[in-house]
């Protein structure tokens, strides 16, 4: 447990713990740029002290949001958007807390309905897009068919990789990570379940793992005084899919070719999946055996469920969780009995006094 807040090097720069806040979707964006509640939301996170925060996925181009709903970096308007962010975030976070920002490309698995109000595909007279993919498979059987990508697409799709890479590194995020995980447009190049291509970019194992190397070339081009990390399924939990093996070949590529980190994750890529019934104790072991086998470092995440005192109980005006902000004193606040006693009250940063609060006792603190 100490070691958590040890520093730990990767790539050109030194995180000051081993706490990583893992990209994780809100759904608050507007035609990709996001919301203000969105940056109170990550002032939060960059006030937790975690060493390294990673900004959810970002799709490169319109086509490749999962949701309409969802952040994209792929014009001016939401360039504008992430620089306000990063400074907003800067501001509350330590001065050693690096932040990366994941970029995404849906494939086939896009154009869904805000989870907020409903499930499904969106239609295109709803504000749906087309979706493309390596191969023309479907997610589900009532999930519309993408279209196969050409040669045409998938320089097209590079090029977007580059274009958001370089815009990330202008609003100054420290890294990118490339999601190629959760059965989203790298990954789909990545398994047999999805590629079922026989050209330069499917076929062997070596042909599937080509896209993820030129999406890593392009963001590396794009941003080239930036670290890169990638996240990646290291398996899919259904037969005839990518496992293990395939995710230390590509791990030790991704090491040649200067990524600094990968973060280990599973599954995504089929609905039928049959995953363990413990992921924490999967992706540990797959982030250990790919630590061992390729030398680069590892992240891995889920399964961290205690702590629940430490929740969030109340919100200000500004939806900043009160658990991480100032705590004030309140005197002559009357309680239960009605008689005067000094209370605690909690305060944003943006000085909202949280009005409405209980107690466990004046000793031990607020209950937030």
């Amino acid at each position: 447990m100490a070691m958590l807040f040890t520093p730990l090097k990767m790539g050109a720069q030194t995180l000051p713990n081993r706490i990583c806040v893992p990209p994780m979707c809100r759904c608050l964006a507007r035609e990709g740029v996001g919301s203000d509640e969105l940056i109170s939301h990550y002032e939060t996170l960059a006030a937790s002290g975690a060493g390294l925060v990673v900004v959810e996925a970002t799709a490169v181009r319109a086509d490749g949001r999962i949701t309409t709903r969802c952040l994209g970096l792929y014009n001016d308007e939401q360039e504008a958007f992430f620089k306000k962010l990063v400074k907003a975030c800067r501001a509350v976070a330590s001065t050693d807390t690096k932040f990366f920002l994941q970029l995404s490309h849906c494939g086939r698995k896009g154009s869904r309905k805000d989870p907020k109000t409903g499930h499904g595909t969106l239609l295109p007279e709803e504000g749906g897009f087309a979706l493309m993919a390596p191969s023309a498979v479907a997610y589900t059987a009532q999930a519309p068919m993408p279209r196969e990508m050409t040669e045409a697409d998938i320089a097209e799709v590079l090029q977007a990789f580059e274009e958001a890479a370089r815009r990330a590194a202008r609003v100054g995020f420290d890294g990118i990570q490339i999601h190629a995980a959760h059965g989203y447009l790298v990954h789909q190049f990545l398994s047999p379940v999805t590629n079922h291509r026989t050209d330069a970019w499917g076929g062997t194992t070596q042909n599937r793992l080509r896209f993820a190397q030129e999406v890593v070339k392009a963001v590396q081009k794009g941003a080239p005084g930036l670290d890169v990390m990638v996240r990646l399924s290291a398996s899919d939990w259904i037969e005839g899919g990518a496992d293990e093996e395939q995710a230390l070949a590509l791990a030790s590529a991704l090491a040649e070719l200067g990524v600094c980190a990968v973060d280990v994750s599973s599954g995504g890529i089929d609905p039928a999946q049959q995953p363990p019934a413990s992921l924490t104790v999967a992706h540990t072991t797959f982030s250990h055996h790919i630590k061992e086998k390729v030398g680069i470092v590892t992240f891995t995440s889920g399964g961290i469920v205690e702590g629940s005192r430490f929740r969030p109980k109340r919100f200000c005006a500004h939806r900043t969780p009160m658990r991480f902000a100032s705590v004030a004193r309140w005197s002559r606040t009357r309680v239960g009995c009605g008689l005067p006693r000094r209370a605690w009250a909690a305060r944003c940063r943006r000085r909202c006094l949280l009005r409405r609060f209980r107690f466990r006792s004046l000793s031990r603190g607020p209950f937030l």
